[in-house]
This record gives C-alpha cells, structure tokens and sequence, in this order.
C-alpha cells in the first residue's frame, strides 16, 4: 500500500511541482489550497504525512498543525511545515506546537525527500494485524519490518519456488535452513511410528509458516514435510529469521504470527494422547472445515490415510467413525472429499 501525503500549499505552482515531485517518488498525494480545505481532506483520508505551508488564507499552517493534535483522529501524523519565513521566533512557535521538520522555501528536491523520508521511518509503525492470506500479505509485513525495525540487511528475494504435489521439501534429520511459508497449496509434516506407521504432525494451507521449530531449538528437523497439493512456498533464510525475531521493534509481531501454528499442534497432541477416537475425528474435521471454509465448494479435500494419520488412529477406524457422522446427517461423504453439514451439532455430538 502506498504511504500517502497530505501537501496543503496556496501557491499554485509550487503546489503543482512539489505533488509531482513527490507522485514520481511513489507517493499518493493529496493536495489543498488552505489549512480549512486540507484539515477536511484528512478527516476524509488519514493522510500518513503532512507537507504544510505556514502563510495561508482561510487557516494558517499554526491552525491546522492545532487542529491536528487536539483531534483524536488526526493526532500523531507526522508533520513537516514549508515556508518561506525563516525567523527563529516562527521556527520556534512551529516546533513549539508540535511540528517534527520546519523545511524554508526555496528548498531542493534531495531535501523535501529526505526530511519525508526521515520522518516516515521514525513514526511508522506495525500495523496491528497482517492478512497473510492476502496476495501480498507476507511482503507488507516483511516491507513494513524492514522499515520499522531497520533490517537494511534483511533479504529483498521474494521468490516463489513451485512444489510439485508428493514432492518432499525437507527430511527428518535435516538440518534447518529456512522456514517456510505457504503462499498457495497443502504442506503435511509427518513421523514414521516405530511400527513403520505414518503419524501426520502437521497441516499447512495458505498464509501459514512451518519448519521453524528445529531453528529456534538449533535442532535437526524431527519430522519430514511433503507438498499434498501443487504448492508454491516463500522461504525465510535462517538469518532473516533470527533478525526478525530478535529486533525489538518486529519480533514481538513476529512471534504471533508464528504463535498460533505452536499452541494448535500441542492441542492436537494433548487431544491425540487424551481423546476419544470420535472426539479425535470430529475436531479434526472442525478444524479443517473452519480452513477450508474460503474454498469455493467449502468441502474438505483430505484422503482417507492421511486423515486418519492426522487424526492419530488406524485407516479403518477413521471409516468406521466418519459412516456413524454420516449416519447422523452431521457431513457428507464422497470418494473424493467430505463436506461438514451442521459444525455446531458436530461439535456437541462428540463430547
């Protein structure tokens, strides 16, 4: 999302030269000609930054710099006066009221820049939630860490890499090198049991990370990952990661990101050791009809062994489990997928 800027001037030309100036710098920019018509355009569009003229009819730059911290919706832009005044007594009373730059015309256009420049990075901030689905929700929040936190050195390769399905993306024992993060596609991880069984650890689909636990325990990984779709992944170096969970400024963010991955797989091993086998299958469809709940047929497509891998108990158990939900008319089944009908009964049935 571009960083949008709020330039109030009553020059006309000045005006015009500097919102074109600052548009072919990658800016949305939004012009007024006073302070009356440029306080209404930001209560009409926060604006991320505000470039005001001092001498301007109607209401000065001191009045909209006023308004702008009184008001709740309006306070913390940062904000930079341009003028032609350059007596310290102004300079003062601007800062004074709260400006962060005080830039004198005629300026250069190195100087404009840098002094927005300067001032977006200080006050810029996480945003509060990111949508990791959304198309390009990981490279906001890694284009949002880079600039909050300062990781100049944080890796700009974006790449996508294809993953074909059944195709394995680390083994156990594996030393980690990266984490994962699944842009389109199905991920499992899995154990092989004692008895030679697959036991599935694991299932990832869109906008979630996996394989970083090995870094942060400076482990092998204990489990394998293979693609259950044609999937495409976004890999995080190890140093980017140790940079982005140590930065003050982003690890906090970053961890809950990563958080809710961790607390699901210890339900879901606590549920494996403790639970009945129709509890076990139950939350097991819940959970991935609340994943699949986007998907335009919002039905679950899971084969029958890797289902009762995931669910910890033999193929025929899971059968025999899912025909008695059938039976209850709680989902629908097909050879090719399963379709949740009633979740709220579902979730009273197995109790």
């Amino acid at each position: 999302m571009k960083t949008t800027i709020l330039l109030i001037e009553d020059n006309e030309l000045i005006r015009e030269n500097t919102a074109e100036l600052l548009e072919l710098a990658g800016y949305t920019v939004l012009t007024a000609e006073n302070g009356k018509i440029g306080v209404e355009q930001a209560l009409a569009t926060r604006p991320d930054l505000v470039v005001c003229d001092i001498m301007m009819p109607v209401l000065d730059g001191y009045g909209v710099l006023q308004i702008f911290t009184q008001n709740p919706q309006l306070s913390g832009v940062p904000f930079i006066f341009l003028t032609a005044k350059t007596e310290r007594t102004d300079l003062r009373r601007g800062m004074e009221l709260g400006a962060d730059d005080y830039l004198t015309k005629p300026f250069d256009e190195a100087e404009l820049l840098s002094a927005i420049t300067g001032r977006l990075n200080r006050f810029r901030h996480l945003k509060a939630e990111y949508d990791l689905q959304a198309p390009n929700g990981l490279s906001e929040f890694l284009d949002d860490a880079r600039a909050v936190g300062n990781l100049q050195s944080l890796s700009a390769d974006r790449k996508v890499h294809s993953i074909r399905k059944k195709q394995d993306i680390y083994l156990e024992g594996d030393e980690p090198t990266r984490v994962y993060f699944v842009k389109a596609g199905r991920v499992k991880t899995l154990k092989a049991t004692a008895g030679g069984k697959e036991l599935i650890t694991g299932l990832y689909g869109p906008g979630e990370f996996f394989g970083y636990l090995p870094l942060l325990e400076q482990t092998p990984h204990s489990d394998s990952a293979v693609a259950l779709d044609d999937s495409e992944l976004v890999y995080i170096p190890r140093d980017d990661f140790s940079q982005l969970l140590r930065n003050p400024a982003v690890g906090h963010q970053f961890i809950r990101l990563l958080a809710g991955r961790v607390t699901e797989r210890e339900e879901q091993l606590l549920g494996m050791a403790y639970n009945s086998i129709r509890r076990r299958v139950a939350d097991t469809l819940l959970r991935m009809h609340e994943q699949a709940a986007t998907a335009p047929d919002a039905a679950i497509y899971l084969s029958r062994d890797d289902m009762a891998a995931l669910v910890g108990t033999a193929p025929e158990s899971l059968i025999r489990t899912l025909s008695e939900f059938k039976n209850d008319g709680l989902i629908e089944l097909t050879p090719k997928n399963i379709r949740v009908l009633q979740p709220d009964k579902l979730r009273r049935a197995h109790w």
